[in-house]
C-alpha cells in the first residue's frame, strides 16, 4: 500500500492533522461526557418529559388559547351580568331600593289595606299606593321575587364575591394568563436549557458517526517522559527464561536498557557500534556466550499493563540501519505478536506475527524520518490496523486469547549490513473498549 499516494490524494490525513483531529475529538467527547453527568442535562430531560407530555400540552393550549367567555368563570360572570342588566332585574332592584315602594309593601301587607279603612295615610298616598298596586312595575316585582332567575343571580352574586372566585376569575380574565402561569415558567426554563450551548452540543454530537474516542477510554498513556513504565527485556511470562537475550544470528547484544534513553517526552532505542560479550541463543548450541559488534535494546511495558482487546496506538519513526519493531506481545513463546510498527530494513510493515499464520501489510511511500501514528484495534470479531486515519489491514480471525503489552526492539540481522540506528517512540497509548 502506497501511503505517499494516499496522502497526496487525500485518502489519509497527515500525522499532524490526524493528531489534531484525534485531540479535538477527545476534547469533544470529554465535554460530551461531562455534560452527560451534569445537573443541567438531568433537569433538561426531566423538563422535556414534562413539557412534551399530552397533559402539559393540553394545559398550555387551554391557558394560551382558551377564550375567557368559554371558561367556567367567564360563563358565570356573563350569566350574572346578563341577569343583573336585564330590565326586569333592574326594575326589581329599583323596587327593592325604593323607600316609596318599600312603604307601599308595608301598606299592602297591613290590615288597614285589607279593610281599606286606614286613616293613618293621606288620600293622596292612598291613591299613589293604589296606582302602584295596579302598575306593571308591581307586577314585575312580584314576578321576579320568587323566580328562578332571581335565585340564580343571588347565588352567582354570592359566589363571585368569594376570594377564591375572584382569584380564579382574575387569572382567566387576564389576556396574558399564559405568561403568568407556572407552566410558562417551566417551558421557559426548558427552552433556555434546550438552546444552551452545552445541551445543543450534547444532542448534536449524538448524531455524529461513532468514532474511536467514543468507543474507547484510556487505560495506558505514556508520553515517554521517564522509564517508569518500561523495563528491559521481552517480558517473558516464564521467569526461568533468560529475558533480554540476543541470538547468534544477529549482530547486536541487548544491553539491559543502557541503550534506551528518555528525553523530550520520547523513548529512543539506539543501536550502537560497540563490542559486547553477552549470552545469546544459538539454534544448534542453545544458550552460549557470544561477542557482538553492536549493542541495542529490547524494552517492554509488562509491569505497567497487559490488556486483552481494545485499541493500541503509538507515534513512531526510525533512522539509520537495522530492523525496528514496536508492537504487542503476551511474553509467551509460540504466541502471536502484533506489529504496530515494523521496519524490516527496507520497508515499513504492520500486521500479525505467528509463524506460518503471519500476515503483514507492506507500507510503501513512507520516509523513516517522518512520524506516523500506528493503531491496532482488537474487538471480538476482528483485528484492524491503521496508519493515521487510513485502514491498511483487516483480519476477521486469529484473535489473540490473552492480554498483551507493548514492547520495542531494534536489531541487526547477521545476513545484512550492520550500522547504527534509532527507534523513536513519541508516545504509546492503550484504550479499553466501552462497547
Amino acid at each position: 500500500m502506497n501511503l505517499f499516494a494516499a496522502r497526496l490524494t487525500g485518502k489519509m490525513l497527515s500525522t499532524d492533522a490526524f493528531e489534531k483531529t484525534v485531540s479535538e475529538l477527545q476534547a469533544h467527547v470529554k465535554r460530551w461526557r461531562e455534560i452527560e453527568k451534569s445537573p443541567e442535562l438531568a433537569e433538561y430531560q426531566e423538563l422535556k418529559k414534562k413539557v412534551e407530555s399530552s397533559d402539559f400540552q393540553e394545559r398550555k393550549n387551554e391557558l394560551a388559547n382558551r377564550k375567557y367567555k368559554d371558561t367556567e368563570e367567564g360563563k358565570k360572570m356573563n350569566a350574572f351580568n346578563k341577569l343583573k342588566s336585564s330590565l326586569r332585574m333592574k326594575l326589581y332592584q329599583y323596587a327593592v331600593e325604593s323607600d316609596t315602594f318599600q312603604a307601599f309593601l308595608k301598606y299592602r301587607d297591613s290590615e288597614a289595606f285589607q279593610n281599606r279603612e286606614d286613616n293613618s295615610i293621606s288620600a293622596s298616598e292612598r291613591r299613589m299606593y293604589n296606582m302602584i298596586f295596579r302598575s306593571a312595575f308591581y307586577k314585575n316585582y312580584q314576578k321576579v321575587l320568587n323566580s328562578p332567575d332571581l335565585k340564580q343571580m343571588e347565588e352567582l352574586e354570592k359566589e363571585i364575591h368569594t376570594e377564591d372566585f375572584q382569584k380564579r376569575n382574575a387569572f382567566w380574565e387576564d389576556s396574558k394568563r399564559w405568561e403568568h402561569s407556572e407552566e410558562y415558567k417551566i417551558e421557559k426554563r426548558y427552552l433556555e436549557l434546550a438552546n444552551s450551548d452545552d445541551i445543543k452540543f450534547y444532542f448534536e454530537s449524538r448524531k455524529e458517526k461513532i468514532d474511536w474516542a467514543e468507543l474507547f477510554r484510556p487505560s495506558f498513556d505514556d508520553e515517554m517522559s521517564s522509564s517508569k513504565n518500561w523495563k528491559p527485556g521481552f517480558g517473558y511470562a516464564n521467569p526461568a527464561m533468560k529475558d533480554g537475550h540476543s541470538r547468534t544470528s544477529e549482530l547486536q547484544a541487548y544491553n539491559g536498557g543502557k541503550n534506551t534513553f528518555f528525553a523530550e517526552g520520547r523513548m529512543d532505542v539506539e543501536t550502537r557500534h560497540e563490542s559486547k560479550k553477552a549470552i545469546a541463543w544459538d539454534e544448534k548450541k542453545g544458550f552460549t556466550e557470544h561477542v557482538f559488534e553492536y549493542t541495542s535494546d529490547v524494552m517492554n511495558s509488562k509491569e505497567a499493563f497487559a490488556q486483552e482487546s481494545g485499541m493500541f496506538s503509538a507515534k513512531v519513526r526510525c533512522q539509520g540501519a537495522g530492523h525496528h519493531f514496536f508492537g504487542l506481545s503476551t511474553g509467551k513463546p509460540n504466541s502471536p505478536m502484533i506489529a504496530l510498527y515494523h521496519y524490516n530494513g527496507d520497508i515499513h510493515q504492520m500486521g500479525y506475527v505467528d509463524g506460518d499464520k503471519t500476515r503483514m501489510a507492506d507500507l510503501t511511500g513512507m520516509l523513516r524520518s517522518m512520524y506516523y501514528v500506528y493503531t491496532f484495534r482488537w474487538n471480538k470479531n476482528e483485528l484492524i490496523w491503521y496508519v493515521n486515519d487510513m485502514e491498511v489491514l483487516r483480519m476477521p480471525n486469529h484473535l489473540p486469547k490473552e492480554g498483551m503489552f507493548f514492547f520495542a526492539q531494534s536489531w541487526l540481522p547477521k545476513n545484512e549490513k550492520g550500522g547504527e540506528g534509532k527507534l523513536k517512540i513519541q508516545w504509546a497509548r492503550a484504550y479499553r473498549s466501552v462497547e
